[in-house]
């Protein structure tokens, strides 16, 4: 049996399992890196969703490597002949100009961008990352991780660490270690959020969205074949309104209602301006490159209309099947917008959008891996709940490990199918959320960490990961370095401080100014 060693393991590359790698390495320890596909980043690459971001982004609200990652996406564009010149002088711009994202770009150049971030603790030995491995099983020994077992090409390869981290977007090593975790909707008596469920249901969460990527032809016939389930698809209705799935209609968030979308810029229903889907998630904007180099516009489609809440990726029998049903989904819908879609002009159908494989590394056009919003959920020191992040100061924790900024947005969940958005205050990451209750070598990198069914609807975003993930790295590394345990670290004050003076070291903002 072959066995691989280092001092810490992530399983799972993730965004925040990426990161995690990347600070653990940095730190001087030994890393091994697993990942089930063959491509690191997990939301912004194999998942292919743009950076979602805050207001404040640009001055503060993120750790210093994330700040440095967008800056190499800008300079990669200030580097680029032929990109906008106007654009190149601007100190903060969106390469994309999209709705959703100041720095949106393709999931490639994220991928290439992440690679060379690890490059330098690759070559050093420091690093080694194993891609197309999945988890099989975890040997535990008393409350601690013994090793890991991954099948990677056809044999089993154990590999044992002193800390485990996980990486993954649904909490495949919390799992099989039997770490204690939370899944689905917990009830109000549970958690005593007054916007929790009257009844807790594990099955009720997030929907997964298998993204598309489209390019706008102008012209030309791109229809793909029909799907095989497009039929069907066509006929669901939205489990909160009157309005068909395959429409141009999705939640408002303010309402809970459907609202009416528009597909370009300056599209209106009456004097109302429509918001431009094709805009939303845009990752090549063609104005933007004066040399004709990239004559299309771009996007990805990551809408309401293809979030797919007909069931689970993970705790179900039926998981398997509901990835190949979630990615005929998606297609129906690529298929219903080339088809019959209603145009601003009357017409019917964009059949001049080309679904783009190149952009994905996949066949299909599809994202390699479904956008998972939400995870198996450790049981943790302490959870965070509705009334932290809702009610002003509440939010700001003494055990403070990062900051973030988003309300709680709660996707047509699978189950109960229920919409929920609320505003919350900027608020910060509590250690406490991250040190399990039992298991003691383990920590949580992604959206895994001690939050609850509504609460992870605002800690699930890019900076929030990439801070969680970094401070997995980052305390790990700590742990080992100074011989002391993960709950020591919280629970011990002069320890804590410690630790707080790495994270100022390492550009973690802890507090809001």
């Amino acid at each position: 049996m072959k066995i691989l060693r280092a001092e810490i393991v992530v399983c799972g590359a993730s965004l925040g399992g990426t990161i995690a790698a990347y600070s653990a390495a940095k730190s001087g320890k030994s890393v091994i890196l697993l990942e089930q596909t063959d491509w690191i980043g997990g939301q912004l690459t194999s998942q292919a969703v743009p950076p979602d971001e805050h207001r404040w982004i640009e001055s503060q609200g993120c750790t210093r490597s994330y700040r440095q990652y967008r800056n190499k996406i800008r300079n990669y564009y200030r580097n680029l002949e032929g990109f906008s010149e106007k654009l190149k002088n601007q100190r903060a711009f969106c390469p994309a100009d999209s709705e959703v994202s100041y720095i949106s770009h393709p999931p490639k150049l994220a991928l290439q961008t992440l690679q060379e971030m690890l490059r330098p603790f690759v070559e050093s030995g420091l690093l080694k990352t194993v891609l197309n491995a999945a988890l099989v099983r975890c040997t535990v020994s008393g409350n601690a991780i013994s090793n890991v077992v991954y099948l990677i090409n056809g044999e089993e390869i154990t590999v044992f660490g002193q800390i485990y981290i996980d990486g993954t977007d649904t909490g495949e090593l919390i799992e099989k270690s039997g770490t204690d975790y939370n899944v689905g909707a917990e009830s109000k008596s549970q958690t005593g959020e007054e916007d929790a469920a009257e009844i807790a249901c594990l099955q009720d969460m997030q929907p997964a969205t298998y993204t598309a990527c489209l390019e706008n032809r102008l012209s030309g016939d791109y229809t793909i074949p029909k799907p095989e389930m497009y039929d069907e698809f066509c006929k669901l209705k939205m489990p909160y309104d009157k309005y068909l799935v395959y429409s141009m209609y999705g939640p408002d968030s303010s309402t809970g209602r459907a609202k009416r979308f528009g597909m370009f810029l300056g599209e209106k229903d009456g004097n109302e301006e429509l918001f431009p889907l094709f805009k939303y998630r845009r990752i090549v904007c063609a104005e933007n490159f004066t040399d004709g180099s990239q004559p299309y516009d771009v996007t990805l489609v990551n809408w309401p209309q293809n979030d797919f809440f007909l069931g689970n990726m993970f705790l179900c029998d039926d998981a398997l099947y509901n990835h190949w049903l979630a990615q005929q989904f998606t297609l129906g819908f690529v298929y219903w917008l080339q088809t019959e879609a209603p145009r601003a002009e009357g017409k019917k159908g964009y059949r001049h959008f080309r679904l783009a494989t190149e952009y994905l590394g996949t066949e299909n056009g599809l994202s390699k891996s479904p956008y998972i919003r939400e995870s198996r959920r450790i049981k943790a020191q302490f959870t965070v709940t509705e009334i932290e992040v809702c009610k002003r100061g509440k939010g700001k924790f003494a055990d403070s490990v990062g900051v973030g900024s988003y309300p709680v947005d709660l996707h047509i969940t699978t189950q109960t199918h229920k919409f929920f958005y609320k505003p919350t205050y900027r608020f910060t990451i509590p250690l406490g959320a991250m040190i399990p209750v039992r298991t003691e070598n383990l920590l949580p990198a992604c959206k895994n960490i001690g939050t609850t069914h509504l609460t992870n609807g605002c800690y699930r975003l890019h900076p929030v990961e990439w801070n969680v993930g970094e401070v997995a790295g980052l305390l790990a590394a700590f742990c080992l370095g100074e011989k002391v345990s993960l709950s020591e670290v919280r629970n011990n004050p002069a320890v804590f401080a410690k630790f707080c003076s790495v994270l100022e070291e390492n550009g973690v903002q802890r507090y809001w100014h």
